[in-house]
């Protein structure tokens, strides 16, 4: 019998899911549209300002993790663990807290990623780097060749380990999304 995923060891998970990029796929777009669907019949609209697709997925011009990044960001009188109950209550498994922060995965199985994977980043309002980042590399393509052939780089180095991989690139997104800050600075007010 396989062990279950809550029974595994961070390196037996990296080894199952490797980090892996591939070159950009037209249907991280319609994958993100149906998740999205599916999450504003789930969750109480009012209390949601804003579903955004995230992450290199959402950057058409550069390799990515075959994983769907959606950034949920809530109003500040809503109840984040509700709102993580109704989106495991989806089939997402959450994977981190840490105060206004939730992070759940869909996709995951003990054989392996699913055919579609998905991150869900729950934050509060204005809690939403990544939208600053997206934007600078979809605005600023030389950049965003950058931060490819970085992650091309780290890929093959940091394989089996998603933690370094993630930490190797965090200097490089920092950078980026000050400046993405200061140039966009009213853009998600």
């Amino acid at each position: 019998m396989k062990k279950q995923l809550p029974d595994m060891t961070l390196e037996e998970l990296w080894e199952l899911f490797p980090i892996f990029l591939t070159n950009h796929r037209e249907c991280w777009k319609d994958w993100f549209e149906e998740e999205e669907s599916k999450l504003t019949e789930l969750l109480p609209m009012q209390k949601i300002v804003r579903i955004s697709h995230i992450g290199s997925t959402s950057v058409n011009t550069i390799y990515a993790k075959p994983i769907v990044d959606i950034l949920i960001e809530i109003k500040p009188d809503c109840n984040m663990q509700k709102i993580k109950e109704l989106t495991e209550s989806n089939g997402y498994i959450c994977m981190s807290e840490s105060g206004e922060r939730v992070s759940l995965n869909k996709g995951y199985t003990v054989d392996g990623f699913a055919e579609r994977v998905f991150h869900l980043h729950i934050r509060c309002a204005g809690d939403n780097d990544e939208l600053f980042f997206r934007d600078y590399l979809i605005d600023n393509p030389s950049v965003a060749k950058e931060y490819e052939s970085l992650k091309l780089k780290l890929w093959k180095e940091y394989e089996h380990n998603r933690d370094a991989y993630t930490d190797n690139k965090s200097d490089f997104v920092k950078e980026v999304t000050e400046k993405a800050r200061e140039l966009y600075s009213n853009r998600y007010s």
